[in-house]
């Protein structure tokens, strides 16, 4: 085996920010199916921060990225790189556009008031689009919702990830640390702004392709991706003997879980909230997730499975959340009577994913990593 792929897959994985990936992820589909019966109004909505889970995904990507990259790039090309980040992410992307495709008649619903008359020619033409992960404009909505992935709404998320690997590998990874530290410090300031003055007092957005989305899109990305980066060049990690896990878990699921701030009358006060959260307290967790350790057989063997099936989760959950989604409107389903469904959710969500993971994603990166990044000596 060539040398340089040794070197790059010597160094271990951090357990629980792996884990911590999957118990966001969970709290994703939640928020998406408490979002089902809110009418679009995330004001009223229960379990209502959720969306934040992705700019905690964007500052557990900047982290790991500097901690698996940073040290590399003497024996690294930038050509290496992006063979590993696309092996790594671009499967299961293919995937979930082919999900999306699969279950799209099942959707039918005034919800999605783009739907009618849609050709099948026409979805297979989007899914092939969504395999490439590039953004269709709004002309290509199939749905209704001015998603730029509308087989599958969560790609947006990927798109940006793809971004901030680019300008990483690029321009980036070469900041000292007090350049890296004045662009996160610029890319909070955006944070804040965008935070208490969006119309309705929080982060959501970025899935569509405008200028006022992409600009959302962008801040959302800029101080949670770097500001990770930055954290692990630091090496600021904040230590705890026991249940480090079970404690940041716990956090997460409360931060994103709290009822909104303010109501209509104080957008602010919600936008200080979330403002918060990304600028301060996402980092601390990622703090203690990094320098914690995880003990126990029961507690690593959650953290594994949490971790595998984070990213397969994520991609692939949106399809059935579309399902719910037309369910509920065509048959005027109240939230008490659809309750009963999300532990089926989630049982299907993960039962897919994990499906997803083992007989296509973790297969296939396998071959292409065999196919493209190791070498073996000449005879």
């Amino acid at each position: 085996m060539h040398p340089q792929t040794t070197y790059l897959e010597s160094k271990p994985h951090y357990e629980i920010l792996d884990g911590l990936r999957g118990v966001a992820a969970i709290m994703v589909i939640i928020f998406h199916f408490f979002e089902t019966h809110s009418g679009g109004n995330h004001v009223v909505q229960i379990i209502n921060h959720g969306y934040l889970a992705v700019d905690f995904f964007f500052m557990l990507s900047g982290f790991v990225i500097g901690y698996a990259y940073d040290d590399r790039w003497d024996k690294m090309t930038l050509g290496t790189f992006f063979k590993r980040r696309v092996i790594r992410l671009h499967p299961m992307v293919i995937m979930g556009s082919i999900i999306g495709a699969a279950l799209y008649f099942f959707q039918d619903s005034p919800c999605f008031p783009m739907m009618e008359g849609v050709s099948v020619g026409t979805v297979l033409l989007v899914m092939l689009l969504g395999c490439t992960l590039l953004p269709l404009p709004l002309k290509w909505d199939i749905r209704g919702w001015t998603e730029m992935h509308p087989l599958n709404g969560p790609a947006w998320s990927l798109y940006y990830e793809y971004i901030a690997n680019i300008l990483y590998a690029l321009f980036i990874r070469k900041f000292s640390k007090v350049a890296l530290t004045i662009l996160v410090v610029i890319a909070g300031c955006f944070t804040v702004y965008r935070a208490l003055t969006a119309p309705a007092g929080d982060m959501v957005g970025g899935w569509a392709l405008n200028w006022e989305q992409q600009y959302v899109g962008f801040v959302r990305l800029m101080y949670p991706f770097f500001g990770g980066l930055l954290l692990s060049r630091l090496g600021w990690l904040i230590r705890l003997k026991k249940r480090a896990f079970w404690w940041c878990s716990l956090i997460i699921v409360v931060m994103l879980s709290l009822p909104r701030f303010g109501g209509e009358e104080h957008y602010w006060m919600n936008g200080l909230y979330e403002a918060s959260c990304i600028l301060f307290l996402f980092p601390v967790i990622v703090a203690m997730g990094a320098g914690g350790k995880v003990t126990g057989k029961r507690s690593t063997a959650i953290c594994k499975f949490l971790g595998d099936i984070s990213y397969p989760i994520y991609i692939t959950h949106y399809p059935i959340i579309y399902i719910y989604t037309a369910w509920v409107y065509n048959n005027e389903i109240t939230l008490w009577e659809g309750l009963p469904y999300l532990p089926l959710i989630l049982v299907s969500a993960i039962a897919l994913a994990y499906g997803c993971l083992k007989l296509y994603d973790e297969p296939l990166r396998k071959r292409l990593t065999n196919r493209f990044l190791k070498h073996k000596k000449a005879a």
